[in-house]
């Protein structure tokens, strides 16, 4: 998976086709990303002897073939691709702008 926390992201599919977030958290192994105000639920906590009851909305992971990272240069979504540096690093380039991404 070609994500890393710290990614800005636009969703391509779905009900919150369009947005922009931040992604909060990589879910590797069921390749799923969450992503900062994007595809909020309503979760109901139920009331024990400390805390009362109350509806909270939560962050439910999106998979990752609906997002696309946002290219630093055009600003518009982009595909990743991989490329070594001089040092031997590998490190991810944008496949519109072949600008390195963070």
């Amino acid at each position: 998976m070609n994500f890393k926390t710290g990614d800005k992201v636009v969703v391509i599919a779905g009900k919150d086709k369009g947005k922009e977030g931040n992604v909060t958290k990589v879910l590797r192994a069921e390749n799923k990303v969450v992503v900062e105000g994007i595809n909020i639920a309503k979760k109901h906590i139920k009331p024990n002897g400390q805390t009362a009851g109350s509806i909270v909305d939560v962050e439910l992971p999106i998979h990752a073939s609906n997002v696309m990272i946002i290219d630093p240069k055009t600003k518009k979504g982009t595909r990743i691709g991989h490329t070594v540096d001089k040092n031997g690093k590998k490190i991810r380039v944008s496949k519109k702008s072949n600008s390195n991404i963070d």
